[in-house]
């Protein structure tokens, strides 16, 4: 078989078996508990970084382990030509605590950005106005790597050699108020925006521009779809961070923390912004399936409880304190703290990705950003003394990175 590819063997490119799409670090990790992660060589490391804002709970929650193994012994998939009784349930959740009438599952961030997409062009189509196509977004925007999401997010890193485009995406400049309203017209079918750019450098919307946003929506008729793929599921110390910015969305990305580590997203709509969708109009062959929504509606039960969400902000607070001391300790390192609840960054002078090595030496896992940004994801129920070893991890890290060997 591999001797009748258009090359040779003889001229072809050396590639391994896993395409090369990521600049991996030099780790492996073989165990996981809590905040920590084993590796193969048995060094012990701090994740801060949470399989990027995934492991809620942490690596391997026994909450979440217990209605795995439950559930994996009863049914894992039957495909949604049927009812998924687990589905309905995590589903009849996310309705009772927010400000949805319906979901749809999916099993991540990428496929909510498809389905929100859709959804907000059929809304304007069903309504008799097909011609509202247009979606406006933001600078520094990431809302996946699909075909749609790399036209909505526009930056060249994303979009460079795969083109043509979906059409019908302006990106806007970031925290521009004047942008947003000479850019919406009559073509304009819906504004999407995530609360906190993540990936853009841990940059929360002003609130008072999120609510114009919001005003300018229900004058003009627009959808709002917010993307809190990220920044949703407990992580700024509320379910969803527009909660603070007393904002609600008609459409809302949602995935990594939702399944704590299993494959899971969602989007979240009213009644009136899902009205277009019907039987037919999209689907997903394991979006729902019963085990990944067994584990959601566990996390989601978990998470959305008050005294677990206050425990969240207590706990941001302490961590924030302990990354402001250590910015003042260390100004030509670091320049800032950014972010709102355990969706923190450290803005850097020095290059981030070569801090987030050190990091490697120190035992301390942090994720690399935009804007020269380290991004700090922990498990929302991180524990205090893992807070303490981070703050000190994170200042021999600086420390080695300032002084030379």
């Amino acid at each position: 078989m591999k001797g009748n590819s258009m090359t040779s063997p003889e001229t072809a490119s050396p590639i391994p078996p896993v395409l090369p799409t990521y600049n991996r670090a030099p780790l492996a990790f073989v165990r996981g508990e809590g905040c920590w992660l084993e590796a193969e060589d048995g060094r012990r490391f701090l994740d801060l970084g949470s399989g990027i804002a995934v492991n809620a709970l942490g690596h391997c929650a026994p909450e979440l382990v217990e209605v795995l193994t439950e559930q994996a012994r009863r049914l894992w998939h039957v495909s949604n030509v049927y009812r998924i009784p687990e589905q309905e349930r995590l589903a009849a959740l996310l309705v009772e605590r927010t400000f949805a009438d319906t979901v749809f599952f999916t099993n991540s961030g990428t496929e909510t950005a498809e389905l929100a997409i859709k959804m907000a062009r059929k809304f304007h189509y069903e309504n008799g106005q097909p011609e509202r196509t247009a979606i406006l977004s933001f600078e520094g925007a990431f809302h996946g790597r699909s075909t749609g999401a790399i036209a909505a997010a526009g930056s060249e890193k994303m979009v460079k050699g795969f083109g043509p485009l979906m059409p019908g995406f302006t990106t806007l400049p970031w925290n521009d108020a004047g942008a947003v309203r000479a850019a919406i017209t009559p073509d304009t079918c819906a504004v999407i925006v995530e609360p906190i750019q993540g990936e853009g450098g841990i940059r929360p919307v002003p609130d008072a521009l999120l609510q114009e946003i919001r005003a300018l929506c229900d004058k003009t008729g627009t959808l709002l779809i917010l993307d809190e793929v990220q920044c949703g599921m407990g992580r700024t110390g509320r379910l969803f961070a527009h909660e603070w910015k007393g904002v609600t969305p008609d459409i809302m990305m949602v995935a990594k923390g939702i399944g704590g580590g299993f494959p899971l997203g969602a989007v979240l709509a009213t009644a009136r912004a899902a009205s277009g969708m019907t039987a037919g109009s999209h689907g997903s062959t394991y979006g729902g399936n019963p085990l990944g929504c067994a584990i959601g509606a566990r996390l989601v039960e978990i998470v959305s409880d008050p005294a677990f969400l206050a425990e969240v902000s207590r706990k941001a607070a302490l961590l924030r304190q302990g990354l402001e001391a250590l910015v003042a300790s260390h100004p030509a390192v670091f320049e800032e703290v950014r972010g709102e609840g355990l969706m923190l960054g450290l803005k850097c002078r020095l290059p981030n990705t070569d801090l987030a090595r050190e990091g490697y030496a120190a035992g301390v896992l942090t994720v690399a950003a935009a804007d020269n940004v380290l991004r700090l994801l922990p498990a929302l129920n991180i524990p205090d003394a893992d807070i303490a070893e981070a703050l000190a991890r994170l200042d021999r890290m600086a420390v080695a990175v300032a002084v030379p060997a």
